[in-house]
């Protein structure tokens, strides 16, 4: 591998430009190929950001010697797959959240990457980077802080097949194994304590998607530190993730990159990590572990518990 680190990104819609963005600010970093369904649009992408190589299937791309990893920013149905292919043409892989639609593509995945633990298999747990969660994390750490109860709200108003960036979607979005990943997976992260309890209930099945728009999700972590998660996307109001922390010391409030305490005090996390932008700082995470030949914060097996958690609350609402 050159001392440029050669990445394919596959999926050139809303997420994919985030990562694009993010990407230009890394120091010795090169995309190289483009991989969207329309070509069309994806050779706009592609000028914009002086990519070379476009192609409407990840295999062409995973083809490329000079590729040496992969970011997928693809529908969530693929994720699973696309990161085995990955893996099997020995690239190191980041694949945005979630990992898989069921527990058992995502112990596949887990096997796979414990198969081939020269490479980086990572998933995109964004709330692990973001510095307001991360400050939370410092205080944890240091013994300064224990969380008592999570309150989380996933709001949007999405009652048709639209992206981030109001265009048609080819894919389904899924309140349980997208959105709710990211609060289980960053519960069981803050509390340092896996999950050993979990109960959910959902709304009315939407006719034309096929899917819940509303649901209510409750956790236990082992060490007694609670979670109750709300996610609607029938929400037309404030849209986003908002995070309120409960704790012996101290309430504290995460909305979106910005901290507050329970008195509404902002908090200053600018100095927490060398950005603010939490999708780069993952990206950061992703390159550093290539180079340095580790495992990375949200590698695969640092996630798996919270596809084991989904797949348990499947089976309670099926």
């Amino acid at each position: 591998m050159s001392s440029t680190i050669k990445i394919a990104l596959a999926g050139a819609g809303a997420f994919g430009i985030k990562h694009l963005d993010a990407l230009r600010n890394i120091a010795g970093v090169e995309v190289v190929s483009l991989v969207g369904r329309r070509l069309d649009a994806t050779q706009e992408v592609a000028d914009k950001y002086g990519i070379p190589h476009i192609a409407s299937e990840l295999a062409d791309s995973l083809a490329l010697a000079e590729v040496d990893a992969v970011i997928l920013c693809t529908p969530t149905q693929l994720h699973a797959e696309q990161t085995l292919q990955c893996l099997r043409a020995g690239k190191h892989v980041q694949v945005e959240i979630p990992l898989s639609d069921s527990w058992r593509d995502a112990q596949a995945v887990l096997a796979a990457s414990q198969q081939a633990s020269n490479l980086v298999a990572m998933v995109g747990h964004t709330r692990r980077f973001n510095p307001s969660h991360q400050w939370v994390h410092q205080r944890i750490t240091a013994g300064q802080f224990k969380i008592q109860q999570m309150d989380v709200q996933t709001y949007f108003f999405r009652r048709s097949n639209i992206n981030a960036l109001g265009q048609a979607r080819s894919w389904t979005d899924h309140l349980l194994w997208h959105h709710a990943a990211h609060t289980v997976d960053l519960f069981a992260y803050q509390c340092g304590s896996p999950i050993v309890q979990a109960n959910a209930i959902q709304g009315p099945i939407h006719p034309e998607l096929g899917i819940a728009m509303d649901m209510s999700i409750q956790l236990k972590a082992a060490n007694g530190a609670i979670c109750t998660l709300s996610l609607s996307f029938n929400n037309d109001g404030p849209l986003g993730t908002f995070f309120r922390y409960i704790g012996d010391t101290g309430t504290y409030i995460a909305r979106y990159d910005d901290l507050f305490t329970g008195k509404d005090e902002k908090i200053d996390v600018s100095a927490v990590d060398v950005s603010m932008n939490g999708i780069e700082l993952q990206d950061r995470e992703f390159i550093a572990a290539i180079r340095e030949g580790r495992q990375p914060n949200a590698s695969v097996a640092q996630v798996l518990d919270c596809y084991r958690v989904l797949g348990e609350l499947e089976k309670t609402l099926a």
